[in-house]
């Protein structure tokens, strides 16, 4: 049976391991470091997905005061189409609305297959553009 849970520090390596496998990490931005701020701040977390102590499945969740925001759903490509995604997103949408969040957004890269997966699960593609600036590195 899987367990969705916190993550903890000693999930580091595991969960990257998925990130990276998941094909969710990009050379700009560093997985380990993600992962420890995340951990390291009361507005952010990870939960993670276990079956037989082994790790299947992440969401990070932050809160910025305003807007919810996912990132890093990874769910374990042999493990897919078995509600473990939507199990996911769930707790992170309860652990967000459990801090005060009105609304949870996400962004979904354009060559990631997993848009219709969103819209399976009723989330809105909104009409918006994303722009970024590096403050580091």
């Amino acid at each position: 049976m899987t367990a969705i849970r916190p993550a903890r520090a000693a999930d580091r390596d595991a969960v990257i391991a998925l990130w990276h496998g998941c094909g969710l990490t990009r050379p700009w931005n560093d997985p380990v470091a993600d992962f420890e701020r995340a951990l390291g701040y009361a507005a952010s977390t990870i939960f993670v997905a276990e079956n037989d102590a082994v790790i299947v499945g992440t969401v990070m969740a932050g809160f910025d005061g305003h807007r919810g925001w996912i990132y890093y759903l990874a769910t374990d490509p042999a493990r897919r189409g078995r509600g473990l995604g939507r199990q996911l997103l769930d707790a992170a949408c309860d652990w967000l609305r459990g801090e005060g969040c009105p609304k949870v957004e996400l962004m979904v890269r354009d060559d990631n297959e997993a848009a219709d997966f969103y819209a399976h699960l009723e989330w809105e593609k909104q009409a918006v553009a994303v722009f970024a600036r590096r403050l580091q590195g």
